[in-house]
């Protein structure tokens, strides 16, 4: 296998991983909270989403060490969470408050090792099962990357869902890689099912590909003052070892916008590569329940659970028993002294419990 650190021409250049790591915590509570979000629970495996996707990217002859975006009230757990899978070496670049994607994503590319280093930017929050898949889809983009090219991982949809964006691919510019057309908004279901209909339609999954130079020169150019306040933040950023705390208040004063919004729908030159890599968000207890291990009745569990004669539930508990009979189709989710209980197919109403 071609690896993507190393150019047709024999030239090396650097793929950084950049996770970022700013999610507030509402969207699987309670057992996912401001102080712990869903990043740092163990949902699919033993260990967290967080530590999946650090390991995802450990191959070093692929990628180099590390950036993290973080909040700062995040910074030991972060550091912990590391130690337990044996990472020594990350940078951590933490957010004094929050500003969504767009900026986060530049402080970033202000401080990989060159200009023209790739950056490969994930959630760190997302399940991907087919790892193969995910590295020949970067292996596909780095052709368009190194031309000066923003990627995207497009997520082929399983059916017409109405909980992500999309984005429409137009002629094929690369081997598995497309033109852009544009990026759509989540749709409703009769929009959703045409779009899945005509073919050419991908999940927007959140995760890019470009090279740090690219990315700044398309800040400077859509979105300057964005731009201005993020330089600000990092020339007065304090430095501690590894550790980077850009300048509050430059911070603070920075436009809040999404990469998608303020950079990736308006740039000219974008790139998509398809891929099917078992790809999930996990962006509800539904999908939760959804992507998990289900017993012979349909159930997934996780935690300390006695159930009799009960079907299709997800019961995630943590620090207390939890004992059901004869209940069916419930999401049933318990952390120390908070328990919610919800039927299945109602994660939207997650936000209303905890924003309490």
């Amino acid at each position: 296998m071609a690896f993507p650190n190393v150019l047709t021409d024999g030239k090396l250049v650097t793929i950084t991983p950049v996770m970022l790591s700013g999610g507030d915590g509402t969207r699987l509570w309670p057992s996912s909270t401001p102080a712990t979000p869903k990043q740092f629970l163990s949902l699919t495996d033993t260990r967290t989403m967080f530590q999946l996707t650090v390991l995802r990217v450990m191959d070093r002859r692929r990628f180099a060490a590390p950036l993290i975006v973080a909040n700062a009230a995040h910074a030991n757990i972060v550091r912990d969470q590391l130690a337990g899978i044996g990472v020594t070496k990350a940078t951590l670049l933490l957010e004094p408050c929050a500003r969504n994607t767009a900026p986060a994503i530049a402080m970033a590319a202000l401080l990989v090792d060159a200009p023209d280093s790739f950056m490969l930017v994930m959630p760190s929050d997302h399940l991907i099962t087919n790892e193969a898949a995910f590295h020949a889809a970067t292996d596909a983009l780095v052709p368009q990357v190194r031309d000066g090219w923003l990627a995207a991982y497009g997520i082929n949809p399983t059916g017409p869902e109405t909980g992500y964006g999309y984005i429409q691919m137009d002629a094929e510019i690369g081997a598995g890689v497309h033109d852009v057309k544009r990026f759509v908004e989540k749709p409703d279901a009769t929009r959703a099912a045409a779009m899945i209909e005509r073919g050419d339609h991908v999940w927007n999954g959140g995760i890019f590909l470009f090279r740090a130079d690219a990315y700044l020169d398309a800040l400077k150019q859509f979105a300057p003052s964005m731009d201005t306040a993020v330089r600000n933040a990092i020339s007065k950023a304090e430095r501690i070892g590894d550790h980077w705390h850009p300048d509050a208040a430059s911070f603070a004063a920075c436009p809040w916008d999404r990469i998608d919004y303020a950079i990736m729908e308006k740039a000219p030159k974008v790139a998509v590569a398809p891929v099917s890599m078992g790809w999930s968000d996990v962006g509800s207890w539904d999908a939760l329940h959804e992507i998990g291990h289900k017993d012979a009745d349909g159930n997934v569990t996780s935690g300390a659970i006695r159930m009799n004669n009960s079907h299709g539930n997800l019961i995630h508990a943590h620090g207390i028993r939890v004992l059901v009979h004869n209940v069916d189709d419930l999401l049933i989710v318990a952390n120390g002294n908070e328990a919610m209980i919800l039927p299945r197919g109602s994660s939207q109403k997650v936000r209303d419990f905890a924003t309490d």
